[in-house]
C-alpha cells in the first residue's frame, strides 16, 4: 500500500479557492477500488492543509494509473493559492490497523 502526502501552507484566507482548484475533475475519474483520500486541515492553523490519499497497489501501479495523470496541471491549478510545501511524497504504508 502506498500514501501519496502532501502538506501546504496555504495563503492566508484562500482555502476555499485551494479546495476547489484541488479538486476540479476529481469527480470525473472514480477511484480505484480500495483507494481512498483525505484532505485534512490544521485545527490551530487553517491555512495548513494536509492532502494524502492510500493507494492499495505498488507505486508504479499508482504512477501508471488513472489517479496520477493530470497531476502536473492539478498543481498548477493549485499554486496561486499555496504559500509553501512541506512533506511531500510517495510512503510505503508498513503499519495498518483499522476497527
Amino acid at each position: 500500500m502506498i500514501c501519496a502526502l502532501t502538506v501546504r501552507k496555504l495563503k492566508p484566507g484562500t482555502f476555499d479557492q485551494f479546495r476547489e482548484a484541488f479538486m476540479e475533475g476529481e469527480s470525473e475519474a472514480p477511484m480505484p477500488s480500495g483507494s481512498q483520500f483525505f484532505m485534512v486541515r490544521n485545527t490551530r492553523d487553517p491555512d495548513e492543509v494536509i492532502c494524502f490519499g492510500l493507494f492499495d497497489g505498488t507505486l508504479e501501479e499508482l504512477r501508471s494509473s488513472d489517479l496520477y495523470s493530470g497531476y502536473d496541471e492539478q498543481q498548477e491549478k493549485i499554486a496561486p493559492f499555496v504559500d509553501g510545501v512541506g512533506a511531500d511524497g510517495m510512503y510505503e504504508v508498513v503499519e495498518h490497523d483499522s476497527a
